[in-house]
C-alpha cells in the first residue's frame, strides 16, 4: 500500500499532513509513502528530509494522486471546499482519504466525496476513549490555538502581562479571563500563566473547575442553573437555550469589563458558536483591552468578531483568527502527523487498509465507502434513510460487520 502526502491547497494553509519522521514507522509496517515536492516546505521540512527518512518524492501532485492508495491530508474536501474540489475527478474509486473533513457543517462534501467512490475518514469525529487519544487531532490542534491565542493578546495589548517589581515602581500583572476550559482553554491559561497574568476562566461544565484551579486560574463560578446535561457523551459542552446564553452573558459582564484580555474557546460541535460576548459587554472593557475569538470560524463568542480581521471598537481590539495552527506549522505539522500515522497504523494490516466497523474508532471516523454515505449522522444531515445505503444495500449494523480490505 502506498500512502501519499500533498502540499496543501487551501489558501494561507501552511501545514502538512505528514513530516519526516513519522515516515520510518509506517515503512516498517509495510507502507510505502510518496511525498509531493515541496509538501512540507512551509512548515519547515524540506524534501530532503522525507527522502533521507525513506519517502518518494514526486514532483507532480497529479503523480502522488494516481500513486497513493491512501491521501494523508490536513484539509479534505469539506475543510478545502474551493480548491479541494479540483482533485475530485482526480480520486478513484477504492482509494482512501484521511483528514480533517468537518463533516457535521458540511455534509454535501461527504456526498460528493462517496460520488468519487472514495474511503473517507474525518478525524475530527474520532471518538474520545482511552484508546484513541493519540489519534485526537483536535485536541492537538487546539493546544496549539490556545498557545497561540496567548501571544496575539500580549502582542496586542499595550501593556505587560507580568507583576514586575521595578526601581520605577510596581506594574500589575494583565487581568486574562478565558470563557471554555476544554483543550484550547486550558492551554490559554496555562500559556498566559507562565507569562505572569492573573488569571480567570469560566466553563458551562462545572466539572472543570478542578482542571482550571490546578493551572493557578480563579474558576469563575455564574449562578445560573440549566435543565440540560452541561456536556455530551463525548466530554464536549452541549449548547443551551438562548434564555441559558442570555443569563450567562448578563452575570459575565462584571468579569469582562474587569479584564485586559478575553480569549473565547466556546464550540459546539456542528452548530454555529453562541454568542457570549455582546457589544455592549466590549463597550465596557478598558481602552487597549484585547479580545482573541477562537470561535471566529463559527460565526464567533463575541458579537463583534469578524473572521480573519482585527475590529477595533471603542480602543478595544477584537481578533477573530481562524487557522491558528498554520502560524505554528512546523510544530502543528509534528502533532498532526503523530495522530494522523497512528490512525493509519490503527485502520492498517500486513500493509493493506482493512476495515473493521466493529471497531469503534474505524466505525465512528468513516465518512463514505464503495459510492454511498454511511455514517448515521451524515445521512440524516443529507435527509437520507438512516440504515439503508444511498444504492439501496443495507447498512450493516454498527459492530457487526466483518473485517474486510478497503485498499491495497
Amino acid at each position: 500500500m502506498i500512502a501519499g502526502v500533498m502540499r496543501e491547497s487551501f489558501p494561507g494553509e501552511r501545514r502538512v499532513a505528514l513530516v519526516p519522521a513519522a515516515v520510518p514507522a509506517l515503512i516498517k509496517a509495510g507502507i510505502e509513502v510518496i511525498v509531493e515536492t515541496g509538501a512540507g516546505a512551509a512548515a519547515g521540512y524540506p524534501d530532503g528530509e522525507f527522502r533521507d527518512k525513506g519517502a518518494q518524492l514526486a514532483p507532480a501532485r497529479s503523480e502522488v494522486l494516481r500513486a497513493a492508495a491512501v491521501l494523508l491530508q490536513v484539509r479534505s474536501l469539506g475543510t478545502n471546499p474551493d480548491a479541494g474540489r479540483a482533485d475530485l475527478a482526480q480520486f478513484r474509486r477504492g482509494q482512501a482519504i484521511i483528514g480533517l473533513c468537518d463533516p457535521l457543517s458540511a455534509p454535501a462534501a461527504v456526498r460528493d466525496l462517496a460520488a468519487a467512490g472514495v474511503t473517507a475518514f474525518a478525524l475530527e469525529l474520532m471518538p474520545r476513549i482511552t484508546r484513541a487519544q493519540s489519534m485526537d487531532v483536535l485536541s492537538s490542534m487546539a493546544t496549539v490555538a490556545g498557545y497561540k491565542a496567548v501571544l496575539l493578546a500580549a502582542d496586542r495589548l499595550p501593556r505587560m502581562f507580568p507583576m514586575l517589581m521595578t526601581a520605577a515602581g510596581t506594574i500589575t500583572p494583565a487581568k486574562v479571563f478565558v470563557i471554555g476550559a476544554g483543550v484550547a482553554g486550558l492551554q490559554a491559561i496555562s500559556t498566559a500563566k507562565r507569562l505572569g497574568a492573573a488569571i480567570e476562566g469560566y466553563d458551562v461544565r462545572p466539572a472543570v473547575k478542578q482542571q482550571v484551579e490546578s493551572l493557578g486560574a480563579r474558576f469563575v463560578e455564574l449562578p445560573i442553573e440549566t435543565t440540560q446535561a452541561a456536556e455530551d457523551a463525548g466530554g464536549y459542552a452541549k449548547a443551551q437555550d438562548e434564555s441559558f446564553y442570555r443569563r450567562q452573558r448578563e452575570t459575565m459582564t462584571r468579569v469582562v469589563a474587569q479584564s485586559d484580555v478575553v480569549i473565547t474557546t466556546a464550540l459546539i460541535p456542528g452548530k454555529p458558536a453562541p454568542i457570549l460576548i455582546t457589544a455592549d459587554m466590549v463597550g465596557a472593557m478598558r481602552p487597549g483591552s484585547v479580545v482573541v475569538d477562537l470561535a471566529a470560524e463559527r460565526g464567533g463568542n463575541c458579537a463583534l468578531t469578524r473572521p480573519d480581521q482585527v475590529v477595533v471598537e471603542g480602543g478595544v481590539t477584537i481578533l477573530g483568527p481562524t487557522n491558528l495552527p498554520s502560524e505554528i506549522p512546523y510544530h502543528a505539522s509534528q502533532m498532526y502527523a503523530r495522530n494522523i500515522s497512528i490512525f493509519l497504523l490503527h485502520l492498517s494490516k500486513k500493509g493493506s487498509l482493512t476495515l473493521d466497523l466493529s471497531d469503534e474508532i474505524t466505525r465512528e471516523t468513516l465518512l463514505c465507502r464503495d459510492g454511498d454515505v454511511v455514517h448515521p449522522r451524515i445521512r440524516e444531515l443529507l435527509g437520507q434513510p438512516v440504515g439503508a445505503t444511498g444504492s439501496g444495500r443495507a447498512a450493516a449494523p454498527a459492530g457487526a460487520a466483518p473485517a474486510a480490505p478497503a485498499a491495497s
